[in-house]
């Protein structure tokens, strides 16, 4: 499986990381390295993640590196990260 991010939710991504990165640019570089280890290990364990508790009836899942929380759904053999919110939003439910 590859790990592919939508376009909106590459957006939100960067967006996190540029927030992170006006603080302390050494906190965005880890979280980025924290974030790719962990997607990275959705291409081989895809159901790894768990279901995102505001929606369990939707085929989604969710990875949590912290204060993110990335939601993410497969098909085919694509693993598509749908959206990056921060822990205290309160997310809205995926769409693809």
């Amino acid at each position: 499986m590859k790990v592919k991010f939508t376009p909106s939710a590459r957006t939100q991504f960067l967006s996190a990381l540029s927030y992170i990165r006006k603080d302390k640019p050494s906190a965005a570089l880890n979280f980025r390295n924290q974030a790719e280890k962990i997607l990275r290990r959705l291409e081989d364990f895809p159901e790894s993640g768990r279901i995102i508790p505001e929606f369990p009836e939707l085929p989604y899942r969710e990875v949590i590196i912290s204060p993110y929380r990335f939601f993410y759904k497969t098909k085919d053999d694509i693993v598509w990260i749908v959206a990056v919110w921060h822990g205290a939003q309160l997310p809205k439910e995926p769409t693809t």
